[in-house]
Parts: C-alpha cells; structure tokens; sequence
C-alpha cells in the first residue's frame, strides 16, 4: 500500500464513520505511523509503507473511528508553541486556554510564586514556568495526571515547576503566592448527554464535571485563592460558556476584576486581585 493508497483509504473509513475532517485525520494518523510531517506525504505519494507501519495506521483509524480522540492516539497536543504529552488521564489542551496565559503574562509579567491549581496536563504551569521564568507549583488530586505532566516538564526543560498530588489550594500556605491559575472542572452534569462523544466518553470526568451548575470547583477554590494569595496577587479562571457572571459574583470584593473574552468573543477568563 502507497502513502497515497492509504490517504485514500484512510479518508474514505473516517468519511463513512462520520468522523470530522476525514482526509486530515487520515494524514496526521499516517504522518504518525510512519513519522513523518505532512508534507512528506505529498512529496511521497508512490513510497510503499512497511507491515508494522500499515498495521499501526489500520488499528489508529479503528481507534478515531470508534471516537477516540486523535491526540490520545497520538499522545500529543500543542499548547504555546510547545508539545504537551496527553493520554486519558488528562484533559486535552484547548486553544482557548492560551488566553489564561496571555492574561497573566499582561497583569503579572514579573511574578515570581505561581500556583497551578488542578494542572492536569501540565500545559498552564509548564508554559508558565518557561515564559515568565517563575517559580510555579502545580497541584492535582490525580495521581496518573501529575505522572503525565512531569513527563512533559521534563521534556520541555521546565525545571522550576514542582508537582504536589493535593486538592486545589489545600496543601499552600496563607499569603504566599503572587498568582493563582487554573483552569477547573466547570461543566454541569446535566450537560453530560449533549457533549460530543470524544469528550464525555474518552476524557476524564474528574476534569470536567462540576456539579449541577458547573460552579462547584469555583465555589471552593475563589476562597482558597484569598487566603494563600498575597495582598494584591491575582486570581486568573477559566470559565464555562455562560458562567461569567455567576463566578464573577463569587469573587464579590476583589479588585480590578477584568473578564477577557476568547476568539470567539466568549467571556473565557476571570481576572481580579486579593484586597
């Protein structure tokens, strides 16, 4: 079989399975079969794959088939420039998470202690570190999760992120931080049976469920944010669609609170200071 059989081949399953931009998805799924960019597959129509190559590429479109997302195929996303590990243990990186980071690099360019809380993957305290040079810890109540971002710190060369397996805020000292990031577990359970089958069958519920609104993290982590915060440290959140003004009440009294809509124009992040 050609790299352009293949293609072909490929697009033409992921077409029939409903999958969402087939033809893209059979060529980074090949691309990662066979190592390779993209453009290799188009200066190399006529190469032949080899066995191990053509079995790797049959059971990966088997796999985004059946639903499963093309980055936990492929262990890998994009977040900042820079490639993140992923597996199912973590959520994946949105795109629209980089606004948490152009927030806190615009308000707080010079911080020196930043708090991650509920990391994840590592994508917002790693890119942290790397940009603004600070001293960041990052916190997560799964274990797996904490595992597959410190591969990533290490991959990245993110050596002054520290990783501590706690909930949220819990294991922090009072007045200590400059800022507070996370991006938290918002979505409401009753939104459960409407979300796209990648994400409520394959991601981890543990970092998309928050309750019957979706506010139940913000509600916990708002008032450990004062409290481990200095004076004048900011807090920085993402939020849900349509959440803007419910989080922004919790945060009554904090100072200078600005929400940033993303490219889509949808509020995304919530930024405000401890008094």
């Amino acid at each position: 079989m050609t790299l352009r059989t293949a293609v072909a081949q490929g697009t033409e399953l992921l077409t029939a399975s409903g999958t969402p931009e087939p033809r893209l998805t059979a060529e980074l799924l090949l691309c990662h079969a066979v190592h390779c960019e993209r453009p290799y597959l188009y200066a190399h129509p006529e190469q032949e794959l080899r066995e191990v190559e053509w079995l790797h590429y049959g059971r990966w479109l088997h796999e985004r088939m059946q639903g499963k997302p093309l980055q936990y195929i492929t262990k890998t996303q994009e977040f900042y420039g820079r490639p993140f590990t992923v597996t199912p243990d973590v959520l994946i990186p949105r795109p629209e998470t980089e606004l948490l980071i152009d927030t806190i690099l615009k308000r707080r360019p010079h911080a020196r202690v930043i708090v991650d809380a509920g990391t994840g993957s590592g994508a917002i305290a790693i890119t942290l570190a790397l940009e603004i040079g600070a001293s960041v810890t990052a916190t997560d109540v799964s274990l797996p999760a904490i595992r597959v971002a410190q591969a990533s710190a290490r991959e990245l060369g993110a050596v002054r992120v520290h990783f501590i397996a706690a909930d949220l805020l819990t294991s922090i000292a009072d007045n200590t931080l400059d800022v507070v990031a996370s991006n938290p577990p918002y979505v409401p359970l009753a939104d459960r049976d409407s979300m796209q089958r990648e994400v409520r069958d394959w991601e981890p519920p543990l970092a998309l469920f928050a309750g019957e609104d979706g506010l139940d993290i913000y509600r916990r982590l708002i008032p450990e944010a004062r409290r481990v915060l200095k004076p004048g440290g900011l807090l920085a959140l993402e939020l849900g669609i349509g959440q803007a003004e419910a989080v922004a009440a919790l945060a009554t009294g904090w100072r200078h609170a600005e929400v940033s809509p993303d490219l889509a124009g949808i509020p995304r992040v919530l930024s405000c200071e401890r008094p």
